[in-house]
């Protein structure tokens, strides 16, 4: 059979792949905190016909010759780019202006997240659409590993010499009853702060924490706009918004997908162009061996 045609086949394979990862960065343009993937591109092994050789009295070197077998997928990136900004006025709407990822728990898992569109269970606490909880740093929470409950406001944060934290200092982030507090205010450091119904004092009830990762394009999504680490990732580091590289908070702001239409656009005409040219080996492969098998009649 024609390596040609096998190389054709490879061609339409990646290519179809190629597609199936524009369609999806398309179909979440408009998915907050969604981050664009890309695909790069590989040869796949040479079959050497005759090896290379050295120079050798009055004769000159001879350059290999190869033939090619085909492309495969290199990889596929995710661009960790910092998306758009949108004002949507709502106090429990975060975006993070730089590096990081909010910290959800859900059950025992420990997940991560760019989008910050979170919302107020019934007992007050800060969970994302599908009811995780966001967790924070110190506060009247639960903590996140032994299950220990802090109340009132006022749960301990250990940071590390490296200024980051443990998985123990982080809590299930909760807005204060308003049988003792009568509003609340979140700032760019992610710090709530609530006013006692008197109006006597202005307190501290937690923060919300960020994490990072030294790899963050190693992270594994696993769908609802949610990563976990991998062993590629690196492990998550613990931090405070605004500090530690960490990005500061931007509240009443959602962060847009970072997703280019027009780049997407423009790769999905190279992509098709790409796949049909593949299409064409191998209907003029297909062509040669019909003439071979011509040959016999």
């Amino acid at each position: 059979m024609l390596r040609s045609m096998f190389a054709g086949v490879s061609g339409l394979r990646n290519h179809q792949l190629k597609m199936d990862v524009i369609g999806n960065n398309i179909a979440n343009v408009n998915t907050a905190g969604y981050k664009a993937s890309r695909i790069v591109f590989q040869e796949m092994f040479s079959q050497t016909i005759n090896n290379a050789s050295a120079p050798s009295g009055n004769t000159g070197g001879v350059n290999p010759k190869q033939v090619g077998l085909g492309v495969r997928t290199a990889s596929i990136d995710v661009q960790h780019s910092t998306g758009s900004a949108q004002s949507t006025e709502n106090p429990l709407d975060f975006m993070i202006d730089g590096e990081g990822f909010f910290v959800i728990q859900d059950g025992t898992e420990i997940y991560y997240t760019r989008a910050g569109n979170f919302y107020l269970d019934t007992e007050g606490y800060l969970v994302t659409a599908n009811g995780a909880y966001v967790l924070g740093l110190g506060g009247q929470n639960v903590n996140a590993l032994t299950g220990e409950v802090t109340y009132p406001a006022g749960g301990t944060k250990t940071k590390s010499v490296d200024g980051t934290y443990s998985l123990a200092n982080l809590f299930t982030s909760r807005i204060p009853d308003t049988d003792y507090y009568s509003s609340y205010t979140i700032d760019k450091s992610g710090t709530v702060y609530a006013i006692e119904t008197n109006g006597s004092a202005l307190v501290t009830i937690g923060q919300i924490a960020i994490a990072t990762f030294v790899n963050p394009e190693g992270l594994t999504r696993v769908g609802d706009n949610l990563y976990v680490s991998s062993s590629n990732s690196g492990t998550p580091r613990y931090k405070e918004p605004d500090t530690e590289g960490a990005g500061p908070l931007l509240g009443g702001t959602l962060e847009m997908s970072n997703v280019d239409l027009s780049r997407e656009f423009t790769e999905m005409i190279i992509t098709q162009r790409g796949f049909q040219a593949n299409s064409r080996v191998i209907t003029v492969s297909d062509t040669l061996l019909e003439e071979l098998i011509n040959l016999k009649r």
